[in-house]
């Protein structure tokens, strides 16, 4: 693929670029930056790569970026099984910040926590070769892999749309739940109360900047080996404005963060102890002169070094969590980029 050339050009030069495949399409695009330089994002439109605490907003601009677009042939992959392997530290130490949150929240310090953690490994990867496995693997999610010398590169699969607008309609979805989908029977009272939390929090966000709102009842989607419990909320926003307040006023939601988010984000910076980076924030595409934005939060992902790999996984907290129950969705989770490595 002509595409495939351009990059290995761009990372023997060190120069900056996007590679994307939009849900359910069979397309390959790419951005090629032509100089190093980086570019906050001030509405520029591009491709957006933006940090989980909103601090760090970066674009790859069209306007300076060469294009590129090429078919996607899919080969049938097989998912292998992946034997779980990890630490008991590892394990205790993540069940007793989860422990730690059930007890503030049976408190009524706040309703929900979103909590991760980073499993790194010690690996040389190539590039190309995992990005198209993961491409192959995953058709239905948002696939990238996203590289700048001065940033980093990452690349990932995600099931999670933040926020889609095209001629004035938006789209964005309430995701939460996680279940292995070879073993899911049906959703639990806590697991659609977190989702509820999240989908309440949303339409108060949207609602001042939009002209109409349509709400769907949640219902199960498959995420490669997993399920999750999704609600689809649409309607008609004023402007690109509007589209820029709504972004701002939703990320990160509760889906990342938590309820309430102020008192969440404050338990995630004391409790945590490291830095999520790209992990949890937003991605994608932002057109300003089409008034148009298909942006997803940066969920299934892993960050590439030249020897580390470091996988980023998370899940929902709220009163009715089982912290052993928690760790082993993480690892689950973790399945998805262990098995493409």
């Amino acid at each position: 693929m002509a595409i495939l050339s351009k990059v290995k050009m761009q990372l023997e030069q060190n120069l900056p670029f996007v590679l994307y495949l939009i849900p359910n399409q069979k397309k390959i695009y790419g951005l090629f930056k032509k100089d190093n330089s980086i570019y906050d994002f001030k509405g520029q439109t591009g491709f957006v790569f933006a940090s989980f605490d909103d601090d760090k907003k970066f674009v790859i601009p069209s306007e300076s970026s060469d294009i590129m677009e090429e078919e996607f042939s899919f080969d049938s992959t097989n998912q292998d099984k992946i034997l779980m392997n990890y630490s008991e530290n590892e394990k205790k130490h993540f069940e007793d910040i989860v422990q730690k949150a059930i007890n503030l929240i049976q408190n009524g310090d706040f309703e929900k926590v979103v909590l991760s953690r980073k499993i790194e490994m010690e690996k040389k990867v190539d590039l190309i070769e995992t990005f198209l496995r993961l491409a192959n693997r995953y058709p239905t999610a948002f696939r990238y892999l996203f590289f700048h010398p001065h940033i980093g590169c990452w690349m990932g699969a995600t099931p999670e749309q933040l926020i889609k607008v095209e001629n004035n309609h938006f789209e964005t979805v309430s995701l939460a739940g996680t279940h292995q989908k070879n073993s899911f029977e049906k959703w639990s009272t806590k697991e659609i109360h977190e989702q509820q939390i999240v989908t309440d929090y949303i339409l108060d966000a949207v609602h001042k900047e939009t002209l109409s709102i349509k709400v769907t009842e949640p219902f199960t989607v498959e995420a490669g080996s997993l399920v999750h419990l999704k609600t689809i909320i649409s309607g008609e926003v004023y402007s690109i404005e509007n589209t820029k307040n709504m972004l701002q006023k939703l990320h990160p939601t509760p889906a990342v963060c938590g309820f309430p988010k102020e008192k969440a984000l404050q338990f995630i910076n004391e409790n945590e102890g490291y830095d999520r980076k790209f992990y949890a924030g937003y991605l994608g595409l932002w057109n300003e002169d089409e008034a148009s934005a298909n942006l997803f939060v940066n969920l299934r992902c892993l960050e590439v070094e030249e020897n580390k790999i470091t996988i980023y996984v998370g899940c929902g907290i709220t009163g009715k969590s089982n912290p052993e129950k928690e760790f082993f969705e993480t690892e689950h989770k973790s399945q998805i980029m262990k098995s493409i490595l």
